[in-house]
């Protein structure tokens, strides 16, 4: 078992990017859920869930990927994830939710030029 970790960061344009690392899995997953409430407590504009450095995912991880989706719809923040390896992207598809999310493979560098932040 590999375990899991997380990264925050404030970006530009009001924007959070939260690197993973690791498995998120069942034992991770309320504990990502709650830092994630403490990041949208913060009302920042976009939400960067960066997947890059995360090597499991199961059902419960998903799970609560899907439920900050749609607190972000609710509170009107946009919701942006990096894309992960390809096994995490594959359960994005099987799981048929790929389409449910905005999507990039890198971060976008208008949240991070004005700064000076480099890429993750």
């Amino acid at each position: 078992m590999q375990g899991f970790g997380l990264m925050i960061e404030e970006l530009d344009a009001g924007a959070v990017r939260i690197a993973l690392r690791g498995e998120l899995d069942l034992a991770h997953a309320y504990t990502f859920d709650e830092e994630l409430r403490r990041v949208e407590d913060m009302r920042p504009t976009t939400v960067v869930l960066d997947l890059r450095k995360l090597t499991f995912l199961d059902s419960c991880g998903l799970a609560r990927l899907l439920a900050a989706r749609r607190r972000a719809r609710r509170s009107g923040h946009r919701l942006l994830l990096v894309r992960g390896p390809a096994t995490i992207q594959r359960l994005f598809a099987l799981s048929a939710v790929d389409e449910a999310f905005e999507m990039v493979s890198e971060l976008p560098e208008a949240l991070t030029a004005a700064s000076g932040h480099p890429p993750a």
